[in-house]
């Protein structure tokens, strides 16, 4: 028996999508595999989605003591790449868009690449929308009335 995860969008399982990110995914299913078939089937919440910092290296250590052999996902960070290397777990690549069963049947047949290198920069999940809101929805004065309106006259 070996244990897969990979990488997957809320609320995680074989029929969610696979997350095109390591550190900052919301959840990790955990894939039993018996031979070439799906055993058991486990989703795990990412304790490191919304870390300040270093959400690849704990992820990765996560991942470990969850004691799974290999991850699944869309892309890696040089970080959370260093950290699977440094704990024996290999890294394969899912294309974006197909869910956690496709990406599991892709890797039992020999279809998903075994990745050497990081696949991104540091810091990739942090873009601007992405865990911490990068400053988007804080209204700004957009619909506060902000000055207009208020008996200004030219």
């Amino acid at each position: 028996m070996v244990k897969v995860a990979v990488t997957s969008q809320p609320p995680g399982g074989l029929d969610a999508l696979v997350d095109p990110r390591f550190g900052r995914a919301f959840t990790f299913t955990i894939v039993e595999l018996e031979g070439n078939s799906i055993g058991e089937v486990e989703v795990v919440d990412n304790p490191a989605a919304n870390a300040f910092g270093g959400a690849g290296p704990a992820a990765a250590q996560f991942i470990a003591n969850m004691q799974v052999k290999a991850i699944i996902t869309g892309n890696i960070g040089p970080n959370a790449f260093a950290a699977l290397s440094s704990l024996g777990i290999k890294v394969y690549l899912a294309p974006i868009g197909i869910t956690v069963r496709d990406a599991v049947k892709k890797y039992l047949s020999g279809e998903l690449q075994l990745i050497s290198t990081p696949t991104g920069p540091a810091h990739m999940g942090m873009g601007p929308g992405w865990g911490r809101g990068g400053g988007w929805g804080r209204g700004g004065g957009w619909g506060r009335g902000g000055g207009w309106g208020r008996g200004w006259t030219p």
